[in-house]
């Protein structure tokens, strides 16, 4: 079997000690890096246009049904070529390593440090009305920190931390769902179709609102980024993903039906902490502060899956590229050390600068039009290598992933016409990318991307 066929030099075994990540640790890895705040603050905004229960939990229901069409595509490429850092990996092996250092580059760099710099700022602002009195920015830094302590101990514990941190995130939903429907006073709110409601459904508003839904779901592709460390990841890197984002779409649907259920439409509509309103018709006065809790202790087990699987991304490209051998470095728990603390100074740079927010805003295209091409991938490959082993097909091909990019297309359209400066620096920051690339294949004579020198032979 060519090093083509099983993924080059995905596998090299198990991790030191013996340590590798079980399904159950890659499925709350997925469920950890989607559920942050997202979920917790888009409804208010929804239901100015659409104020109808029905449409509401049929849009997010539509955007979880997209993400599984995107983790079936990716279920595929990460069974074919299993090997840690997600496009990085994906897209060398469909289109060209160029393509695949793009991606790796705008992940490497700020793809990851920007959203756990974000995540651990809402960690600091929720964290005030648990600790009144207490600096955001001293809790966030605090938070960056402290995972990525555990992070540095390696996989054994931060597969611990992890999992526990996501069960405890889960059973403080279930919980809160739990009391929404028991205890609190139901809302005139109907979550059945009615027909004078399709209307909303066939609105521009609701083709908006779905791409700040999809925002919402991101995440969904986190088990590709630590395949490499996986158990059996042919196997359980589908399930894993599949499963994980099963939880997320059930968790959404049910979150958005309590924040409907306990109070009024009126009173959600154009607010932002809709969770904070809910809460405190659920549990009364001090329901803010237990929403604040329970949204804070969530955000821990978010930074921890960025802070794990982001390194991952510069842990592999310093295997290929000379320069950045470096971050390829592991400790004897096979946490890759340098590629860890790397994303920790750059993540907590954007936090005292403030700087996170900005990047955010171009990187959203870079990211998307990456994840675009990834499924793209499995398209090309079917047509152009079809005989390539495939432990794992994606389900409903070809219409799964057309699906994913027909909405991917719509969310960069959206994009470009709505945001065209920051799309525009997205792009630019994929350009610096490609001219780092060039740069490094000049200087080494070849393609920096060693490891996926044995691209499949073109068709002629």
């Amino acid at each position: 079997m060519t090093a083509l066929e099983t993924g080059g030099a995905a596998r090299p075994g198990r991790l030191p000690g013996g340590s590798t990540v079980s399904v159950v640790v890659a499925a709350a890895i997925v469920v950890a890096d989607m559920v942050g705040v997202g979920v917790f603050t888009s409804l208010g905004f929804q239901v100015k246009d659409i104020p109808s229960g029905f449409a509401i939990l049929l849009l997010w229901t539509v955007g979880g049904i997209v993400a599984l069409c995107g983790v079936f595509s990716y279920s595929e490429l990460g069974a074919m070529f299993p090997r840690s850092s997600g496009e990085y990996n994906f897209l060398s092996r469909a289109f060209h390593p160029a393509f695949g250092f793009l991606a790796g580059w705008v992940s490497a760099t700020v793809g990851f440090a920007a959203p756990v710099a974000l995540a651990a700022m809402a960690f600091g602002e929720y964290g005030k009305s648990v600790l009144p009195g207490a600096p955001p920015l001293a809790l966030a830094v605090g938070a960056v920190w402290l995972v990525s302590i555990v992070q540095l101990t390696g996989v054994r514990h931060s597969s611990n931390f992890q999992l526990v941190a996501t069960i405890l995130k889960v059973l403080l939903i279930v919980g809160f769902l739990i009391a929404g429907f028991a205890v609190s006073t139901p809302q005139p709110v109907s979550f059945a179709p009615h027909v004078s409601e399709f209307g909303y459904i066939a609105s521009a508003p609701f083709a908006i609102s779905l791409v700040f839904v999809m925002y919402s779901f991101s995440g969904w592709n986190a088990a590709t980024y630590i395949i490499g460390e996986m158990d059996m990841p042919q196997r359980n890197l589908p399930r894993a993903m599949l499963a994980g984002t099963a939880i997320v779409l059930v968790l959404y649907v049910a979150l958005n039906a309590v924040f409907l259920h306990t109070a009024p439409i009126d009173k959600l509509a154009g607010q932002l902490d809709v969770a904070r309103i809910a809460g405190t018709y659920i549990f009364g006065d001090i329901g803010g502060r237990i929403v604040g809790a329970m949204i804070c202790i969530g955000l821990v087990s978010s930074i921890s899956a960025m802070m794990w699987i982001g390194p991952r991304v510069m842990m592999t490209m310093g295997e290929d590229i000379p320069v950045f051998a470096i971050f390829s470095r592991k400790s004897a728990q096979g946490a890759p050390v340098y590629a860890i603390l790397f994303q920790l100074v750059v993540a907590s740079l954007m936090l005292f600068t403030r700087s996170f927010e900005a990047v955010l805003d171009f990187i959203q295209f870079a990211l998307l039009f990456c994840s675009f091409f990834t499924v793209l991938g499995v398209i090309k490959l079917r047509i152009t290598h079809p005989d390539l082993p495939r432990p794992y097909r994606a389900w409903g091909y070809p219409i799964t992933p057309l699906v994913f990019l027909l909405v991917t297309l719509f969310m960069m359209y959206y994009l470009v016409t709505g945001r065209p400066l920051q799309s525009f620096l997205g792009v630019l920051i994929m350009i610096s990318g490609l001219l780092i690339y060039a740069v490094f294949r000049k200087r080494n004579g070849a393609d920096p991307v060693t490891a996926l020198s044995d691209q499949p032979p073109r068709r002629e």
